[in-house]
């Protein structure tokens, strides 16, 4: 039996192979290491079995639980999150998983955890895409592996807000977005995204226009810890802000938001 896993192994690593891994270097095979076990080969095997992933392209980011690679799909490139099983710790999942429905019948081995978290981003990023928040349109969950729509040009991701100096009218702007998805998730798709700052907001260069990533974490309005996580991501965005001389008050845009249903609903009994 044993012999007969590790020719299937053998076989996968063939497959990755196959896709152009590009792990020649010392960081590369690190990377390797700490991503590429077992399971996250056969998963990476089925999708591109499927022909979902045609080749493997280098790293786009490193996060605290899950690397993102750069890929070949079918017709264009995409972006294939790999959340690590043998490295990942729970510390930073914790406070997200505990209280969250969806997490109630899980098995708690790191491994099932993991691939429920997996498939959990891929449905709070089709909630928010359907809310009319711009994220990156997921495509398929597979065990460890969230395979989505690639934010960028030319093989290069779209810098972060961090990253992308704003003049002043552009920064007004891009806020005013910013603020007005956090409301959207909020009174829309019944979500907030829990760990909110300028590192996981992209930019469109062209349009100034920022995209929602790492969702992994999001949850939803009945977590008893929601309303903590909304205040403190309305709190990082308007902190950051200052540079550009907007100076909202995170409280009053807290209130605004959880109250908008209310008082829209009061208005129309009025009218």
């Amino acid at each position: 039996m044993k012999k007969k896993v590790v020719r299937k192994v053998k076989r996968i690593d063939t497959e990755v192979d196959k896709l152009r891994m590009k792990r020649k270097d010392t960081d590369t095979l690190k990377v390797k290491e700490n991503v590429f076990d077992e399971p996250t080969l056969k998963a990476l095997y089925t999708l591109s079995n499927k022909g979902i992933i045609q080749a493997m392209g280098g790293p786009i980011s490193t996060g605290k639980e899950a690397n993102v690679f750069l890929a070949e799909g079918e017709e264009k490139d995409i972006a294939v999150k790999i959340y690590r099983i043998s490295s990942s710790t729970f510390n930073s999942m914790e406070d997200y998983i505990l209280g969250d429905p969806r997490f109630r019948n899980i098995r708690h081995s790191k491994r099932d955890i993991i691939f429920a978290w997996t498939k959990k981003e891929q449905r709070n990023l089709i909630r928010a895409k359907e809310a009319g928040v711009l994220v990156p349109e997921p495509l398929v969950a597979e065990r460890n592996i969230l395979v989505m729509e690639f934010m960028g040009m030319d093989e290069k991701p779209y810098p972060s807000l961090k990253e992308h100096a704003l003049k002043k009218d552009a920064a007004e702007e891009v806020f005013s977005t910013v603020i007005k998805y956090i409301d959207l998730l909020y009174n829309k798709a019944d979500l907030v995204h829990g760990d909110l700052s300028e590192y996981n907001i992209l930019i469109d260069p062209n349009t100034n226009e920022p995209i929602f990533i790492d969702m992994g974490q999001s949850v939803t309005k009945e977590h008893p810890r929601s309303k903590d996580f909304m205040l403190r991501d309305i709190e990082n965005i308007t902190r950051y802000f200052k540079r550009y001389g907007i100076d909202e008050d995170p409280h009053d845009l807290y209130s605004y938001i959880r109250n908008k249903k209310e008082n829209e609903q009061i208005n129309k009994h009025k009218r």
